[in-house]
């Protein structure tokens, strides 16, 4: 096979990391990309609303992208497909609920009339340039997903997406084994494989096991029942209603992403409830609360969500009461554990019930584990093997597993986002280094937040501000009043009344003397004056005018 005979693999997100999955395949002067999701910033990253992938690579060559194909409608893949179509407009290939919780997600943004949607099947096949795209279905926490199986003239790949193995799957549609047979019989070249659960042993529960779970929350429940999860969990929401059924309770849907999603898929047929068994969150409100469930988002502890708020007090539409019971119906995301414990906690206070996954099995996983893992590897019988979606610890891990079943070292590559790599006549190597970190989304910005700002920010929040207003005669060059100082974030009130005034004497005698005029000067001079005092470093600034 000849060097133009190459494949580029070109990871835009989710390696290295949990959310914001992209991958980009390239073969000579065409490029299709998979999934363009979003993910949740950390702790750390103060005033940031969610972290899109860096596709500078693609904008540079729109000209060659053919398309964007979608494997699911979760946010981790679809939430940042607004941001792409707006630098690149090319055909979205997604399945019919797919597209459908897309063209929502679109509507809500007002940038639903720039997307132009190409409809496709489990079973079915595009030709995109040098790509025939295979669809085959596979059972995740949401309907209609798929993975991929890519033939380029370099060879076969398998990208298979968030999958799990469970028989018994809520939707009745369980993983397209006889087709990874098929593929395997015709010999594949690279599989990129979920590495989610790579360091969870054994198999993922089944989804069956949370329906008897629900039935026990509902029949303990005396008061009303509050559902959080993911507004794209569809599945979970058949499950609520089915519990309701059986429990007596009318359903209600509150939040708008939830609300959309859910007409969505009912349209769709993807969920079957009938029309008697929702109610509007304002008739649920003046039911008798053990009459009632409500679904609504939240479960990851995000201050803004309707539980978020509810914990807190602050939700408008109505309050937690004492006899309710919130049922978190999510794994928590890695970092998020902190604000879910709080979330929790608070809403313990207010004297409602929390049912979170560790106290019953009201979740289980949507991603395969260890042993699901394994047996995909020995399904498909790759040559090559490449982890995705995962954080570096799990890539190595997943690449562990692999050995495990027979796949050789040499033919396994472990990359984090940014790392070309090249899949040429048979083997596996790396290509160039491309920038694949972070775009910062903070409101209508977008990507203008870079990581200097996000490290005063954290500067602030850790050590405060400390602002020094100096007016100055302009010919003497002399004070015309003593400096105005202003504190937040730093000291108390009584440690300002011993500190400032020293630091307002330490400022008169720098511009006075003449010696240190500067705005700099004045800064590193009251910077190590308050460091010698406090052992803290507040951002300082000065501002200098003169009249």
């Amino acid at each position: 096979m000849s060097k133009k005979n190459k494949l580029r693999i070109i990871p835009l997100g989710g390696l290295g990391e949990v959310g914001k999955n992209m991958m980009a395949y390239e073969f000579g002067g065409d490029i299709i990309v998979v999934d363009a999701g979003i993910m949740f910033p950390h702790n750390d990253m103060l005033g940031v609303d969610y972290i899109i992938p860096d596709f500078e690579y693609l904008t540079k060559r729109k000209d060659r992208v053919r398309g964007l194909i979608i494997t699911h409608g979760h946010e981790d893949h679809i939430g940042a497909i607004q941001h792409f179509i707006e630098q690149i407009n090319v055909p979205i290939y997604a399945t019919p609920l797919t597209r459908g919780l897309i063209e929502g997600k679109l509507f809500r943004n007002n940038t639903q009339h720039k997307a132009q949607f190409k409809t496709v099947q489990a079973g079915e096949s595009s030709n995109i340039g040098p790509f025939k795209v295979e669809y085959f279905h596979v059972s995740h926490s949401i309907p209609d997903a798929v993975s991929l199986a890519i033939t380029t003239p370099a060879g076969l790949v398998i990208h298979m997406s968030d999958f799990k193995f469970d028989h018994t799957p809520v939707d009745g549609w369980p993983t397209d084994f006889a087709k990874l047979a098929e593929f395997a019989a015709r010999g594949v070249d690279l599989l990129l494989s979920d590495s989610t659960n790579a360091e969870r042993p054994g198999w993922t529960p089944s989804e069956a096991v949370i329906g008897p779970a629900f039935d026990k929350v509902f029949a303990d429940a005396k008061g009303r029942i509050i559902v959080a999860t993911f507004a794209s969990l569809i599945s979970r929401v058949q499950q609520v209603a089915d519990a309701a059924i059986k429990s007596g309770r009318k359903m209600a849907i509150a939040g708008p992403s939830m609300v959309d999603n859910v007409k969505v898929a009912r349209k769709l047929k993807y969920l079957e409830i009938a029309d008697e068994l929702i109610v509007p969150i304002e008739q649920a409100l003046n039911m008798q609360d053990h009459k009632v469930v409500i679904m609504c988002t939240g479960s990851q502890g995000e201050p803004s969500s309707i539980v978020g708020r509810l914990s807190a007090g602050t939700n408008r539409q109505f309050d937690l009461k004492p006899n309710d019971t919130i049922v978190l119906s999510s794994h928590p995301i890695p970092g998020n554990e902190e604000s879910i414990g709080k979330t929790i906690n608070r809403i313990l206070r207010r004297g409602a019930t929390v049912i979170d996954d560790k106290v019953a099995p009201i979740h289980v996983s949507g991603h395969a584990a260890q042993e699901e893992q394994k047996l995909l590897i020995n399904l498909v019988r790759p040559k090559h093997f490449m982890p995705i979606h995962g954080e570096l610890r799990m890539l190595k891990q997943h690449a562990k597993l692999a050995m495990q079943v027979g796949v050789e070292e040499e033919n396994i590559i472990v990359v984090e986002n940014g790392q070309v790599v090249e899949l040429v006549g048979n083997k596996i190597q790396l290509g160039e280094r491309i920038p694949g970190g972070y775009v910062f989304v903070d409101g209508e910005s977008i990507g203008d937040i870079d990581h200097d700002i996000m490290k005063e920010r954290g500067q602030l929040a850790r050590n405060g501000i400390l602002l020094i207003d100096i007016s100055l005669d302009k010919h003497s060059g002399k004070l015309l009043h003593d400096p105005e100082i202003l504190t937040r974030g730093f000291v108390t009130s009584e440690e300002a009344e011993n500190l400032l005034p020293e630091v307002r004497r330490r400022v008169m005698q720098a511009v006075n003397s003449g010696g240190m005029s500067s705005e700099k000067d004045i800064i590193n001079t009251i910077k190590s004056y308050l460091h010698q005092e406090t052992k803290r470093r507040p951002m300082v600034f000065v501002t200098l005018s003169k009249a």
